[in-house]
């Protein structure tokens, strides 16, 4: 499925995100700046739909951080480990998508979960899959507190 992706003030991301990507990472190394990138999900049910929003955070070594963002919405009905799931689907795609490139530039790169380490949350449910498919993919896995990504930055345009 193709994804379409904005900047955090609305402008679309017209060129592919590789080279989107790229540009980025080539001006930022140009301005001195380290960086280190954190692929996120959110998802929300809303009405009959279930509404997404993956983020790709850029931080900049104690200088901030940027983000793209691309949404998503399907009516398709689902359980909520089915929706934890298909978060971190989203966000290894996109992971992947970026992983060639990103190790070209020694760029740290984290997927981050929107799913809970405490059992006594529904989310919990989900977690060991998720970070048995992102940890397999090769991938730093991150989950809450630690997943800003999802669940602080994504969460914001669900």
């Amino acid at each position: 499925m193709a994804m379409h992706w904005r900047r955090l003030n609305g402008q679309k991301i017209e060129e592919p995100l590789l080279t989107a990507v790229e540009a980025t990472i080539q001006r930022e190394t140009a301005a001195g700046n380290r960086l280190k990138v954190c692929i996120g999900t959110d998802s929300q049910v809303i009405g009959d739909d279930v509404h997404f929003a993956t983020v790709i955070v850029f931080l900049r070594e104690k200088r901030g951080g940027f983000m793209f963002i691309s949404n998503h919405k399907t009516g398709r009905k689902m359980t909520l480990r089915e929706r934890m799931i298909l978060e971190v689907g989203r966000s290894v795609e996109v992971a992947y998508a970026l992983c060639e490139l990103l190790d070209l530039y020694d760029i740290e790169l984290e997927v981050h979960a929107d799913i809970n380490t405490d059992p006594s949350f529904e989310s919990n449910t989900a977690l060991k899959e998720a970070m048995g498919y992102i940890l397999s993919m090769g991938f730093v896995f991150k989950a809450k507190p630690d997943a800003f990504a999802s669940s602080s930055c994504a969460d914001k345009f669900v």
